[in-house]
Parts: structure tokens; C-alpha cells; sequence
């Protein structure tokens, strides 16, 4: 039986080329996302209502110094994180692929982790309390995941599980038959949906007074829209799925959502408002 489907923009992965030189789609989303969420980053930090009317425990320079910390955590994170998780194999035969960056292979759990290691170490070189830089640069992300999944569909890479939805598509190197566009998913509840919880959560709820409260809310949120959208992401080829119907990306995911929900809790049982 054959389904109807929406046709794939088979956009060129490659934005841009100069001479040799290629500018790739995937690069200029890196790029926009973490220069957004860096704007967004230093308006939170010197709105001082949303800091109980005082100013923010880190200076807006503090975190333009944070930025190239965080981006090489990004950066090593996601890509250590992709080689242990989802590809060991593959970078034992060929260690020099893993430098290939602009080839794609990032892991989201593994740069968070190397996110979260650069945060550690640049608050404690600045002894800056780590809790509010967390949460800054979590209530950031957002920018980075929305554009990231559109990324990841212009690469036409991590598509979703066949389905007759009538939206499906058919993805380059998916087979013939129509698919989720399981990516489309992802950017719109881990960019759009939870930069909107965020955004509740800073401006209307005030979770900056109390520390770690959104950082929690973030880690949780990404968790449980990872989870969900697991069930329309067609598993990684070469490891299928684990146990049953759980994914790597749902093993991955479910960890965080209780870290999230416990970070949370602390945060109201042992912040007063600052």
C-alpha cells in the first residue's frame, strides 16, 4: 500500500562554498545557536527584576568569558559523547574521523556533560557560585537545539520511524517508504515548546531567586521531549534498540529527567528567594 507524502526540500547540506572551502548548514546552526542563546544569556543576567530586583550573581562579562568554555565543551562533549554512545567502532577503526566535525556525529547527552564540565571549572576559576551560571546558560539552550534539528533535517540525517501521516516524508538514504520528520519534532519541543517553559519560568514564575530551579526544569524538560520523540526517531542503524522498545536516546534521556525533577526540588527546599 502506498501512502502519500510530503516532498523532502532537498536543500544542499553545503550553505556555502568558497574555493575549497565549505560552509556547511550544520556549522552556521552551531553558530546561530550559540550566539543567540549568548544575546538571550547576558538580557537575563542584567534584568535585575528577575533577580529580586538586585543584581545578577555573575557580571554580563563573566559570561562573555564563559562562552569559549562553553563552546569547547560543546564541542569535546558532543563529540566524545557521540563516539562512546552511539558509534565506538567506527573511531577505532578511524580515530582521525573523529576531528571530521563538519561531517556531523554530535551527541546532545555528551556535550551537555561537556557543557556542564566547562560550567564547573570557569565558575570555579572566577568563584562565581556555579548554581545561577547553570541556570543562565540552561534557560540559553534552546536556541542552539531549535536550530541544531533544522540542521539535522537540511542533512537529512536522524529521520523518524515510517508512518501514513500525512506529513511524512521521504528521506535521501531512508528507503522509499515515507518517514516522521522526526527532527521537525525535536526542534519544536526542545527549541520552541521548552524555551517557552523556560521563558514562563524566568519572567513570570521568577526561578532565577531560587538557584538550580531552572537549570532543574531544563534538564528534565529535554529529557522527558527526548523521550517522547523517541518513539517517532528511527533508532541509530547500528545499534537498533536496546531492550525492547528503549533507545539509546531514551536510556540517555530518562536519567536526566530525574536529576532534573531532584534538582528542581532542591532548589525550592533550600533557596529562599535572592
Amino acid at each position: 500500500m502506498e501512502f502519500l507524502a510530503l516532498t523532502y526540500p532537498n536543500i544542499d547540506p553545503i550553505a556555502l562554498q568558497i574555493g575549497p572551502i565549505a560552509i556547511r548548514w550544520y556549522g552556521l546552526a552551531y553558530l546561530a545557536g550559540i550566539l543567540l542563546g549568548w544575546r538571550y544569556g547576558r538580557r537575563l543576567i542584567i534584568n535585575q527584576s528577575l533577580w529580586a530586583g538586585r543584581q545578577a550573581p555573575l557580571a554580563p562579562i563573566d559570561f562573555d568569558d564563559l562562552l569559549l568554555w562553553a563552546v569547547i565543551g560543546i564541542i569535546l562533549g558532543g563529540r566524545i559523547g557521540f563516539v562512546l554512545f552511539y558509534q565506538p567502532g567506527l573511531y577505532l577503526a578511524d580515530p582521525l574521523a573523529f576531528f571530521k566535525v563538519w561531517e556531523g556525529g554530535m551527541s546532545f547527552h555528551g556535550g551537555l556533560l561537556g557543557t556542564i564540565i566547562a560550567i564547573l571549572l570557569f565558575a570555579r576559576k572566577r568563584k562565581i557560585p556555579v548554581l545561577p551560571v547553570m541556570d543562565v546558560a540552561c534557560a540559553s539552550v534552546p536556541f542552539g537545539l531549535f536550530f541544531g534539528r533544522l540542521a539535522n533535517f537540511i542533512n537529512g540525517e536522524l529521520y523518524g520511524r515510517t508512518t501514513d501521516v500525512p506529513w511524512a516524508m521521504v528521506f535521501p538514504g531512508g528507503g522509499p517508504e515515507p518517514r516522521h520528520p522526526s527532527q521537525l519534532y525535536e526542534a519544536a519541543l526542545e527549541g520552541i515548546l521548552l524555551f517557552v517553559i523556560l521563558r514562563i519560568m524566568t519572567h513570570i514564575v521568577g526561578s532565577l531567586k531560587y538557584p538550580g530551579l531552572t537549570g532543574g526544569i531544563f534538564i528534565a524538560g529535554y529529557g522527558l521531549a527526548r523521550f517522547a520523540v523517541e518513539f517517532f526517531r528511527e533508532p541509530d542503524q547500528q545499534l537498533g534498540f536496546i531492550s525492547g522498545f528503549l533507545t539509546m536516546g531514551m536510556i540517555l534521556s530518562l536519567p536526566m529527567v530525574l536529576i532534573g525533577i531532584a534538582a528542581a526540588v532542591y532548589a525550592l527546599r533550600n533557596n529562599s528567594e535572592a
